[in-house]
C-alpha cells in the first residue's frame, strides 16, 4: 500500500512528524563531526549531515545551517574565525558523535569524552579517532531567501586519511574506513557496497571495478 501526502497534509502534520518525514526524504546522508574553536580558545564539535561536494578545482564543500535566529556555536565560530574541520564518524564512536548535539555549557569534546587533535598549524581541532579529517577555510556565506537557511562554502586546505581507505586512483573506500552514514535525525548506518562500475557510455557494457 502506498501512502500519499499532499503539500497541504504535510503542513497540517504535527511539527515533529513533519520534521522527521521531510528530513528522511533525501535518504542516506553523509555524516561528519564539525570541529571549531572560538576566538577565546573554547572548542566545539557537532554532528552535521547537510554537507555536499561543490567542486574539485578549487576543492570546495558546502554546508547548510538552519536559519541563524538563535545562538549556534558552530556557525558563529566559523564566521568569526574562518576555520573548521570535517571528521568522518565510525562505529567506534557514533554514540559519542550523536551526544555532541546536546547543549553543553563548555566544550562538547570534554562533555562526550572525544579527544581533540591538532594537525599542522591549523586553528580548529580535529577528532582524533576519525579516519578521515579535512581542514576547511570559509570562502563564502549565502543566506537563502526562501527560508533563511544559511549556506557556507568552504575551501579545503588539508586532507588526512587512513591509507587503508585511499585507492590508487584517488577515490575513497568508505567501507574500509567504516564511515557511518545517517538518515533523519537519529538513525545511523554502515554502508554496504554493491559494486563500483565503469564510466557509462552508449553501447558499452558496464564493468565492475575493484
Amino acid at each position: 500500500m502506498i501512502v500519499h501526502f499532499s503539500k497541504k497534509e504535510i503542513l497540517q502534520k504535527e511539527s515533529s512528524y513533519r520534521r522527521d518525514l521531510i528530513n528522511s526524504l533525501a535518504g542516506y546522508k553523509s555524516l561528519n563531526l564539525i570541529g571549531t574553536k572560538n576566538e577565546h580558545g573554547v572548542t566545539n564539535v557537532s554532528p552535521f549531515s547537510q554537507i555536499f561536494h561543490i567542486g574539485a578545482t578549487p576543492p570546495l564543500v558546502g554546508i547548510l545551517f538552519r536559519p541563524h535566529t538563535v545562538e549556534r556555536h558552530t556557525f558563529e565560530n566559523i564566521l568569526n574565525t574562518g576555520f573548521f574541520t570535517l571528521n568522518h564518524v565510525t562505529p567506534a564512536f557514533y554514540k559519542e558523535a550523536h551526544q555532541t548535539a546536546a547543549r553543553y555549557e563548555g566544550s562538547e569534546f570534554e562533555g562526550t569524552g572525544l579527544e581533540e587533535e591538532y594537525l599542522g598549524d591549523f586553528h580548529a581541532p580535529f577528532v582524533k579517532l576519525s579516519p578521515l579529517k579535512v581542514a576547511c577555510r570559509l570562502a563564502e556565506r549565502i543566506t537563502l531567501q526562501i527560508n533563511g537557511t544559511e549556506l557556507i562554502i568552504a575551501e579545503i586546505q588539508d586532507i588526512y586519511v587512513d591509507d587503508k581507505g585511499l585507492r590508487k586512483d584517488g577515490s575513497l573506500d568508505l567501507n574500509a574506513l567504516e564511515t557511518v552514514t545517517n538518515t533523519g535525525l537519529d538513525e545511523y548506518h554502515i554502508g554496504q557496497r554493491l559494486a563500483r562500475l565503469s564510466y557509462p557510455k552508449p553501447g558499452k557494457h558496464l564493468e565492475e571495478l575493484l
